[in-house]
């Protein structure tokens, strides 16, 4: 009883630093390299917005995190049709965010969509030096026809 008591402390201590240093590899400014939409049906994977995506995640020491990205060939609007547009190439959201694992998990209090804000969005993550690889979880991609089934996968690159 006392070694499993020993090695379930000794596994929460380790799993604690493991986040702890990860909190810390992940603090700074990262830059799009790409986004690309994965599909839960097998379909081959598309870029979301475009090639050349822009935008940036940043993560502070302080918990907060924001994040912008935007397609590649957006032009400013001139009616309605286009500014409905360039809401669909792009997202931008901002709030607190805490580590579980290889998840964050951010407590949105202001986003670009009205929908997400006030509700928490988890992003799994995977650091390779200065390459950090977000996905998002399965759910139905509104902005394609007949809303299939996607999840998001945005590759970052340490920001200079």
């Amino acid at each position: 009883m006392f070694r499993a008591i020993a090695f379930a402390i000794s596994a929460l201590l380790f799993v604690q630093s493991a986040i702890a240093d990860d909190r810390e590899k992940l603090i700074g400014t990262w830059k799009v390299v790409s986004f690309d939409n994965e599909f839960q049906d097998g379909s081959p994977r598309r870029a979301l917005y475009g090639q050349h995506p822009t935008g940036f995640i940043i993560l502070t020491g302080e918990g907060r995190m924001m994040a912008v990205v935007a397609g590649e060939g957006r032009k400013p609007a001139t009616n309605d049709e286009e500014r409905a547009s360039l809401l669909r190439t792009m997202f931008a959201y901002s709030g607190m965010y805490r580590l579980d694992g290889d998840k964050w998990i951010t407590d949105v209090d202001v986003s670009w969509n009205a929908a997400y804000t006030g509700t928490e969005q988890g992003r799994f993550y995977k650091l390779n030096g200065n390459r950090l690889e977000v996905t998002g979880a399965w759910g139905p991609n509104p902005n394609l026809p007949g809303s299939p089934i996607t999840r998001g996968i945005v590759l970052f690159e340490r920001a200079k």
